[in-house]
């Protein structure tokens, strides 16, 4: 999208409400001091609102578990072949969470050798996946979104959906090096909502990309299928990021087993509201 077509953008009102309510500290340029900005929080939220409401009729569960304030982490799984799944968990985070928080990403490194892209990525706070940037971040308690499945997790294919593929570590280090809590969080529906069959693995290698995802329907446009994001209960760890990587590893598998846990309470929530009539049936997964 063009940068005067964004410019044009009307305000969504609860967005616009939500971005007043962040306690973030803006400048009289609207800036805060990591160069985030206050219109383009609004503009590229305002954007993702009817996605959020109406295409992907997003549900949020446990929301109550985000800390009113503070830092903390949201650690949850990758899917759906394009990371729509990042884009809703940071608007729930805004707009159902009360008080509202800006969840603040990681971006994969290729995503920064896109001019527009990265100039919005950074006003919006999504910063490079640098572990100075994170830890700076988490010691001013912000909150920070982290996929650590990164690329593997959204590259998946439909035939493995909900499958964890391996966790970094990097994110649990850093978690005890800065007295971190950590929320996990199952995102379900992203699976279905892109069915990801293929990657065209030329193509991406001539744009510098991990993967382009193909769909059985051809290009890889989403579907508006209703999906939901169930958040856990925050989780603590003794240390201070020096331990073994044998504590570390066994620390990052207790996260991993309670996403996996919400994903399969989700999934069974979500079966059940299928059945019921609750939320529409699209093209959705036998099971």
């Amino acid at each position: 999208m063009h940068p005067e077509t964004l410019n044009r953008v009307v305000a969504d009102d609860q967005v616009a409400a939500a971005v007043d309510k962040l306690g973030i500290p803006f400048n009289s340029y609207g800036l805060d001091p990591y160069g985030v900005s206050k219109e383009h929080l609004v503009t590229f939220f305002s954007l993702l609102a009817p996605f959020y409401r109406r295409y992907f009729s997003v549900r949020v569960f446990g929301a109550e578990h985000i800390p009113r304030k503070g830092r903390v982490m949201v650690v949850g799984n990758h899917s759906g072949g394009l990371p729509v799944d990042g884009a809703m968990v940071l608007t729930s985070l805004l707009l159902d969470v009360n008080p509202p928080r800006l969840g603040q990403g990681m971006v994969e490194k290729f995503a920064n050798r896109w001019p527009f892209v990265s100039h919005w990525f950074s006003r919006v706070g999504q910063f490079t996946g640098l572990p100075e940037h994170a830890e700076r971040l988490l010691e001013e308690d912000r909150c920070l979104m982290v996929f650590p499945e990164g690329a593997r997790g959204t590259g998946k294919l439909y035939k493995d959906r909900y499958k964890l593929v391996r966790f970094g570590t990097g994110f649990m280090r850093l978690a005890l090096a800065t007295n971190t809590p950590i929320v996990p969080f199952a995102f379900v529906g992203g699976e279905e909502a892109l069915p990801t069959v293929l990657h065209l693995k030329k193509l991406a290698r001539v744009l510098n990309v991990p993967y382009i995802p193909i769909a059985p329907y051809g290009l890889p446009v989403p579907l508006p299928v209703p999906c939901q994001i169930h958040y856990g209960e925050p989780m603590e760890f003794n240390g201070d990021g020096s331990e073994t990587d044998e504590v570390i590893i066994s620390y990052v598998e207790q996260v991993r087993d309670r996403i996996r846990h919400l994903i399969d309470r989700g999934r069974n929530w979500r079966r059940k509201a299928l059945e019921e009539g609750s939320i529409r049936r699209e093209d959705e997964e036998s099971e």
